[in-house]
């Protein structure tokens, strides 16, 4: 301190003081939970998605999920390209009856399935 205090002089105090702790005050509102938007906002889906996930409403990125953990449990990947997904009769009927998609396309094909907002 006394190193510091010749250098400086008296005059960086602010940088020697201590740390002010950080205390919400009482009175303080407790902030609201945010809002699920985008790709996390819950949306009805369409009669043909709805029964593979097995719910009328679901967001953008757990109706990939559960693509995925089918694609996964059902071993429809390729082997040889893993970004190759083969359709069974399930994943037909969601991908506009597609044999094969590549999984960069999951998303576009399953923007039929959500409702425009405006």
């Amino acid at each position: 301190m006394a190193l510091s205090a010749r250098i400086f002089g008296n005059k960086c105090r602010a940088l020697m003081a201590a740390a002010k702790s950080a205390s919400t005050p009482a009175t303080a509102k407790p902030k609201a939970p945010p809002r699920a938007t985008g790709i996390l906002k819950v949306q009805p889906v369409s009669p043909a998605l709805a029964k593979f996930l097995g719910s009328t409403q679901a967001s953008r990125s757990d109706a990939v999920k559960k693509i995925w953990e089918y694609v996964k449990a059902q071993n429809l990947q390729n082997p040889a390209n893993k970004r190759e997904i083969y359709c069974d009769d399930k994943l037909k009927a969601i991908f506009d009856g597609n044999d094969m998609v590549n999984f960069q396309g999951v998303a576009k094909l399953l923007s039929n399935h959500f409702p425009k907002t405006t």
